[in-house]
């Protein structure tokens, strides 16, 4: 099965990957690990799932205003995420994103997508994404 979504780019680019979907928002604080790209918030249902290069789907990010920095130093060395597709406008995911594009010349989109599209997605499915926040979906 095959479908398109219309997202917002927040912060615009080029990306694929196999989509990573949770409901639940994520603090990268002490949820992710930088390192490995393992998320390690043994509460999230995503817990022990590695998100390094894939399309990362969640709600928000949850609390610590230190998300950016952990999302950052990731992307330094090459165990974020492809892409990020929230469900509304994360500003620390944003953040993280355009200081990685300042500071290494990495771009890591962030699209923000109505509920309904976002409810839509499914761990597994192919994500293509475009600079003008078109998404183009393949579920196996």
């Amino acid at each position: 099965m095959a479908y398109m979504i219309q997202g917002k780019p927040v912060l615009a680019g080029q990306a694929e990957g196999e989509v990573l979907f949770s409901r639940e928002p994520i603090s990268f604080w002490g949820g992710y690990d930088c390192q490995t790209g393992e998320i390690i918030d043994r509460r999230h249902p995503l817990s022990g799932s590695n998100a390094g290069g894939k399309v990362l789907a969640l709600p928000s990010a949850r609390g610590s205003s230190s998300t950016p920095a952990v999302l950052l130093e990731a992307l330094r060395i090459g165990t974020a995420p492809a892409a990020i597709l929230t469900s509304g406008t994360d500003p620390f995911f944003a953040l993280a994103s355009i200081v990685a594009d300042e500071m290494y010349a990495i771009t890591m989109p962030v699209v923000a997508l109505a509920p309904g599209d976002f409810d839509k997605l499914r761990t597994g499915d192919l994500a293509r994404i475009g600079v003008d926040g078109r998404i183009d979906i393949q579920r196996p």
